[in-house]
């Protein structure tokens, strides 16, 4: 027997009512999907870990992916791991989840130096970097050390963006544009091993998917709320009720990034 439809309303307040702390995606399932890029970006790190002395997670959020990458690693893990994050609750979430995997997090925000010496680490990894600081990454980094992130690249999700904000300037499209990303990495030192982007399907399949994101992602609507984008949301449930998934599509893009052992 098919379940009665939802009203917009009942949905509205669902998505509205999920906590957001951390970068746990599982609430998603059955409701959005996204397509998930070829290179395995936690898997792959957790093999950089094994072969790692001290490593780094900057801006870890709720400790999720390192975990992960952790269990990947064992028995062959860093002796020394430690991880920074700049948002409250998420520090408090990583904190005791990586702390049974002896990772020291270190409250610190996203666009301050690193709370680390120079040549502390010989791996850095970052998934998701508000701002990559290259030249902080270049300074914690031992020479001949690795960088290894996963960014989000230019005008990701844009289609739900244009939804509730409109045409965006070409100047937003372009941010986090990877040839930039490398080319900022290069002039802090660094050489770019490698640098690979893909361009991944997104569906969101009923309205409280569609807050529930916005309320997470800050910055794809910034100042979002419902009450205050009541009329697009609503316009919104209508067309997925009528025509089915709203499709964006996410930008990632895989840096692997060397500091020069003569530096």
């Amino acid at each position: 027997m098919t379940p009665p439809r939802r009203s917009f309303a009942e949905l509205v307040a669902e998505g509205a009512a999920v906590p957001t702390d951390g970068w746990d995606f599982s609430w998603f399932e059955g409701r959005a999907t996204e397509a998930r890029p070829s290179w395995g970006y936690a898997r792959s790190a957790g093999e950089r870990l094994a072969g790692a002395e001290a490593a780094l997670d900057i801006q870890t959020g709720g400790g999720e992916v390192l975990a992960f990458a952790l269990d990947t690693a064992a028995p062959a893990r860093p002796r020394l791991v430690a991880a920074t994050e700049g948002w409250a609750p998420n520090t408090a979430k990583a904190t005791a989840l990586l702390r049974p995997h002896g990772v020291v997090v270190v409250a610190a925000p996203d666009d301050a130096p690193l709370p680390f010496a120079d040549g502390a680490f010989d791996l850095v990894l970052s998934r998701h970097p508000v701002v990559p600081h290259w030249g902080e990454i270049a300074r914690v980094l031992r020479p001949g050390g690795t960088y290894f992130a996963q960014h989000v690249g230019p005008a990701s999700v844009f289609e739900l963006v244009e939804y509730f904000l409109g045409p965006q300037p070409e100047a937003g499209r372009r941010a986090r544009d990877p040839e930039r990303e490398r080319a900022a990495a290069e002039a802090a030192g660094l050489e770019v091993v490698a640098l690979r982007a893909e361009r991944l399907r997104m569906e969101f399949h009923d309205i409280a998917a569609v807050v529930h994101f916005l309320r997470k992602v800050v910055w794809m609507v910034p100042g979002f709320t419902v009450e205050a984008h009541e009329p697009r949301l609503r316009s919104l449930h209508e067309r997925i009720e009528r025509e089915g998934a709203f499709v964006a599509h996410s930008s990632r893009h895989l840096f692997d990034v060397r500091k020069p052992a003569h530096r």
